[in-house]
C-alpha cells in the first residue's frame, strides 16, 4: 500500500509541476521567455530533489512492503534510472541553453528537451501503471486475508 500512496502522491506532483504549472507559465504574455525559463529551471531544479526522495521511498516500499510483483520493482527502478537521467545529463544540459537564451543567444537546436518531456509522460503513465498495481494487489491480498480468517 506504501508503494501506492508514493507513486499517486508523486504521480500527482508530477502532473501539476510538469503538465501544467510549466506550459502555462509559457502563455502569460508579461513574462519574458528569459523569466519564464529562469522560473523553469528554478522549479525543475528543486523538483528533481523532491523526486530523489519520492524515488528513494517508492523503491524502499517497493522492494521492503512484503511480496513485491516484479513488475512493480522494475517499474519503480525505471523510474530512479529516469530521474537519474534528467538529474545527470538533461537538467544540466537545459540549464546551458537557459544561460544562453538570457544571455541573448540563440542556442543550436537540441533534442534535451523532447526527451526531458518524453521522459516526463513516460514517468506519469509508470507512476499510474504502479499505483493500479500495487493497489490491486493490496485489494487481492486483503480478501484472501479476510476469507482465511472467516474459514
Amino acid at each position: 500500500m506504501a508503494a501506492a500512496i508514493i507513486a499517486l502522491i508523486w504521480f500527482g506532483m508530477l502532473i501539476g509541476v510538469s503538465f501544467l504549472a510549466t506550459p502555462v507559465k509559457f502563455v502569460v504574455q508579461d513574462l519574458s521567455l528569459a523569466t519564464a525559463l529562469q522560473v523553469g529551471q528554478a522549479t525543475f531544479g528543486l523538483f528533481t530533489k523532491v523526486e530523489w526522495g519520492l524515488a528513494a521511498a517508492l523503491v524502499a516500499a517497493s522492494a521492503f512492503g512484503g511480496r513485491t510483483r516484479p513488475l512493480v520493482l522494475a517499474l519503480a527502478l525505471f523510474l530512479v534510472i529516469s530521474v537519474i537521467a534528467q538529474a545527470a545529463w538533461l537538467l544540466p544540459a537545459l540549464d546551458v541553453r537557459v544561460a544562453a537564451i538570457v544571455a541573448g543567444e540563440t542556442p543550436s537546436p537540441s533534442a534535451h528537451h523532447a526527451i526531458y518531456a518524453g521522459l516526463e509522460a513516460a514517468k506519469a503513465l509508470m507512476l499510474a501503471v504502479l499505483a493500479f498495481l500495487a493497489l490491486r494487489r493490496q485489494r487481492h491480498s486483503g480478501s484472501t486475508d479476510h476469507a482465511t480468517h472467516t474459514t
